[in-house]
């Protein structure tokens, strides 16, 4: 007897520094050996980023195997984005703005259906499924890396907003800083907490690495430095949180990304932070946790746009 064909989806991930895709089946699994990843980067033209793109979904494609029957395509990207058009305006991609993403990846794929939103609502979605936000219903995912994106997923029901751009936590200002931003804003998560604007803090006090994982190992050894600027990131994610906490009455926060790696101090921070709500006990509650899922979240995420749609309602 033969098993059924498989119906996965083509879940694509972009971000400041790669492009991927995969195909993940309905269990939410990333299909083995479906997985292709392209560079982005702030050096690339926007013909370089819609190559990769295209890239990477052919390769995917090739993976499909017989007799499969894809659903569809999910797009997560970092934002701000369009919902109206399916443009995006990725901030760490200066040379996409109103860029026609999902009309792109719609000629490479006709008459399959493409549901885009931000990248952070694909990792609320990814650990609300099969991660670590399973079992609860008022739920902030974020992505701390490159920079800082989040979702929301509200009594049970993903939250986009008009534009899709709600859950944009990155560009929350968080009181106490003043560090400038890209978006035109003074200390805004993404400006304090982010990895490589972490690590330019440390390096302007006189520490001499150049990365998220230098930085770790620095921690780990006892570099003073280091210490003071994963506090002061923590600090800053923890009174963010408690902020959108206290606005929306979350019961859990995941919390992924590369920089989210850099110790588990990190989380000891932030949870600190929003212990200092003393009189909230509603925002005090929130628990705020790692990403159960590794690097495959944002794809997942991505495929769930499809194969939990029920979740995300049309623009």
């Amino acid at each position: 007897m033969r098993n059924p064909p498989l119906t996965p989806v083509l879940a694509i991930d972009i971000g400041g520094t790669k492009v991927e895709a995969a195909l993940v089946d309905t269990l939410g699994v990333v299909v083995p050996n479906s997985r292709h990843r392209a560079g982005t980067g702030p050096l690339a033209t926007s013909a370089n980023l819609a190559d990769a793109v295209t890239q990477v979904v052919a390769l995917t494609l090739a993976a499909l195997p017989y007799e499969s029957v894809l659903l569809g395509v999910g797009i997560g990207c970092a934002g701000p984005i369009s919902l109206l058009d399916g443009a995006v305006s990725p901030l760490n991609l200066p040379v996409w703005r109103g860029f026609p993403l999902r009309d792109l990846v719609h000629s490479l794929m006709p008459g399959v259906p493409v549901r885009l939103r931000m990248d952070g609502l694909c990792i609320t979605l990814a650990e609300h499924w099969v991660g670590a936000a399973r079992g609860f219903d008022n739920v902030m995912g974020m992505v701390v890396s490159t920079g800082v994106g989040g979702g929301l997923i509200l009594g049970g029901n993903t939250v986009s907003g008009p534009t899709g751009n709600a859950g944009h936590i990155g560009h929350i200002e968080v009181g106490g800083f003043d560090d400038p931003c890209a978006c035109g804003g003074t200390g805004c998560l993404e400006a304090v907490a982010s990895g490589p604007r972490t690590v330019a803090w440390a390096r302007a006090q006189g520490w001499t690495g150049h990365s998220g994982e230098d930085l770790g190992a620095a921690y780990s050894a006892g570099d003073p430095v280091a210490a003071r600027a994963i506090a002061r990131s923590g600090r800053a994610l923890g009174q963010a949180i408690a902020s959108a906490t206290t606005l929306l009455d979350l019961d859990i926060v995941t919390i992924g990304g590369g920089f989210a790696q850099v110790t588990p101090d990190l989380f000891s921070f932030a949870r600190a932070s929003i212990a200092l709500r003393t009189e909230f006990d509603y925002a005090r509650r929130v628990r705020v946790v790692p990403s159960a899922l590794s690097g495959d979240g944002p794809l997942i995420g991505a495929a769930a746009l499809v194969h939990r749609a029920s979740l995300v309602p049309e623009a």
